[in-house]
């Protein structure tokens, strides 16, 4: 009997099956490859048009409510949890992954303006403009198709604190009145506790139904406060004054404040660099500040062409989300002053609410066409499990736009952002404004006394005064 031979070269030998690819033996001598730069351009070039231009689609999924949204507030124990408080009174949990409400709280008798959820994800505390804040038990969601999910089921109130204490059943729906309306509310990260904005800053404990502390510092009202998530016991707040004030609990007393030309609306404290916030202002800029040097900002972030409503960091420190009055949603990079994703929808309206999610891979935003919004926080990022030979050709797709960002034609592509038409002709009067406030200020310093005229900053021309 005889046996055919079978004739295979050495790297066919070498392969575990036929299916596997051929190991190319390169070698990297420079001198071999002299248009090596050249093919990475080109590659960089092609890797940009296909991540902003054919992949960029961030929008993933839409959940309708009731009324307006007013405030968003996500859980830190689970991913797929996110409560949103609307304009009727009514708060509304969701369960993100299944697109489906899992419970719907009613109770207030005015618009819910702020709620924000404990630590360990079993209770949220809302607080609205009728002068009341209230906690409920926040229900786990069971999974898709196992058991039923009450989804209008209305939250029993009480003013009494029940006797069973600090936990998930004894924080079953009990309020609290502070007298005046409460414009905003952030829970402790680790203790049972939680602070609003109102007439002063209120300091609440879940188990009593009276303020444990009122904290006050010359402004007409708060807006909003929210904790240190890296120093728990200090709280930030906007005054209604213009103020961004600092609060230690720990001395139950102000701290230090910075007095500037508009309002602060909204602050976020960035999770990884402990001393840095960044506060949303109405003159359509948000400001980063380092608590050591409150005289000028760390960062002025633009684009916006109307009042930032809402600002919230990153879980890993690296960007933020911000929403605007100008009905778009803008991510920035940290040390950014401009934005590198601008989210719209044609039928989206004035943008509220905005958060990140817990593992920095999403963003909510919630606008008054009753209507919370999921995106992608990588508008071409590619969902679902990828293969090793994906995650290697993404990463190094990547690295060339990072290496090549300098040259024009492919940092041209990689800043473009598309706008609605509305908002592209404000921006465009904006900057028409700011060039003629430039050329103005240019000619009043050539034609002045040496120092008689003082150019300030941009980090420093809206700060009036820092107090302490």
């Amino acid at each position: 009997m005889k046996v055919k031979a079978i004739n295979r070269s050495p790297d066919e030998w070498a392969r575990e099956r036929a299916q596997d690819l051929r190991k190319v033996h390169r070698n990297l001598d420079p001198v071999l490859h002299p248009f090596e730069k050249a093919v990475e351009v080109r590659r960089a070039l092609s890797a940009v048009k296909l991540a902003k231009g054919v992949f960029a689609k961030p929008f993933m999924a839409a959940l309708a409510l009731d009324d307006a949204v007013t405030c968003l507030a996500r859980s830190p124990a689970r991913l797929n949890a996110l409560v949103a408080g609307c304009a009727d009174g009514t708060l509304s949990v969701w369960d993100v992954a299944g697109r489906r409400r899992l419970r719907r709280f009613v109770g207030h008798s005015a618009g819910v303006t702020g709620v924000a959820v404990a630590p360990a994800g079993d209770a949220l505390v809302s607080t609205s403009s009728d002068g009341t804040a209230r906690v409920y038990a926040l229900p786990f969601a069971p999974p898709a198709g196992h058991g039923a999910v009450d989804a209008d089921a209305p939250a029993l109130l009480e003013f009494a604190v029940p006797a069973g204490g600090t936990g998930a059943a004894g924080l079953a729906a009990r309020s609290g009145g502070a007298g005046a309306a409460l414009r905003g509310v952030d829970h402790h990260p680790t203790r049972a506790a939680f602070a609003t904005a109102g007439a002063a800053v209120h300091l609440w404990d879940h188990a009593r139904a009276a303020p444990v502390r009122t904290l006050v510092w010359g402004a007409d009202g708060v807006t909003a406060v929210r904790y240190s998530p890296a120093e728990p016991d200090l709280l930030a707040g906007c005054g209604g004054d213009r103020s961004i004030t600092l609060y230690d609990v720990r001395l139950a007393a102000p701290v230090r404040k910075v007095v500037m030309q508009t309002r602060a609306n909204a602050v976020s404290w960035n999770p990884m660099e402990p001393l840095n916030f960044t506060c949303a202002s109405e003159d359509a800029c948000c400001y980063t500040f380092d608590l050591r040097h409150l005289d000028a900002a760390a960062c002025v972030h633009k684009d916006f062409v109307s009042a930032v409503m809402d600002v919230d960091w990153s879980p890993t420190g690296r960007e933020f989300v911000a929403g605007g009055y100008d009905r778009t949603v803008r991510l920035f990079a940290a040390g950014a002053g401009h934005a590198r994703e601008v989210y719209h929808a044609t039928r989206m309206q004035r943008v509220f609410a905005a958060r990140f999610s817990g593992d920095g891979a999403y963003v909510f935003s919630g606008s008054d066409d009753m209507n919370v919004r999921l995106w992608k926080a990588d508008a071409a990022a590619q969902l679902g499990t990828l293969l090793p030979r994906e995650k290697h050709k993404q990463a190094y797709d990547k690295a060339l736009v990072a290496r090549y960002r300098h040259l024009p034609e492919v940092g041209r592509i990689a800043r473009e952002v598309r706008l609605p038409k509305a908002v592209m002709k404000a921006a465009k009067a904006a900057r028409a404004s700011a060039d003629a406030d430039t050329r103005k200020l240019r000619r009043r310093v050539s034609h002045s006394a040496p120092g008689s005229v003082e150019v300030k900053p941009a980090r420093r021309k809206k700060i009036v005064a820092e107090v302490e």
